[in-house]
């Protein structure tokens, strides 16, 4: 299935000059969608993934279903002050900026093998933040999964040492 073909192209947002790619006309259609969740998955099934961190928060919805799929927990990362607990937390910068990511402290035991999950990768400042995050409390990042990669931002370069993985990657803006 053509997956690249199921993603809407928005000029221009959420600035002149940028294409936002928009993944809900993928979420929309269950085929697409389904098919998605198994290529992310099949990479990691054999690789005794025992949670899923998902960036917040498109990253959610991947996150679930392969959490799902792989019989894995689910854990949350989130912008600041979004969680209820004691969390910690990775400052990282945006294509657009700086933000803070942070999880719930107890999320994930020391030596845990955790697939972190998102739904595109440009820079791969919060990816490596949630990284950080996933390192910080001990657990073991055993892989890196995307559906989307912006090859041209060069940012899985920061992922050398980590099984990384995209379904869909765009050469150009």
């Amino acid at each position: 299935m053509d997956l690249k073909s199921k993603i809407r192209n928005i000029p221009d947002f959420p600035k002149k000059g940028i294409v936002f790619r928009d993944i809900s006309t993928l979420l929309q259609d269950k085929e697409a969608f389904n098919h998605a969740v198994d290529r992310l998955a099949e990479r990691y099934l054999d690789k005794k993934i025992d949670m899923v961190a998902a960036i917040e928060s498109r990253g959610f919805i991947f996150g679930g279903a392969l959490a799902d799929r792989m019989d894995a927990g689910f854990v949350p990362v989130r912008k600041l002050g979004k969680l209820p607990y004691e969390t910690v937390k990775k400052d990282y910068t945006l294509e657009y900026g700086y933000a803070t990511l942070e999880m719930h402290k107890d999320a994930i035991e020391a030596g845990q093998r955790v697939l972190i999950v998102d739904d595109l990768i440009a820079t791969g400042g919060t990816l490596l933040a949630t990284c950080g995050l996933v390192e910080k409390v001990g657990g073991t990042v055993a892989g890196i999964a995307v559906l989307i990669e912006l090859s041209f931002l060069k940012g899985r370069e920061k992922f050398s040492k980590y099984d990384f993985h995209s379904i869909i990657q765009y050469e150009s803006e």
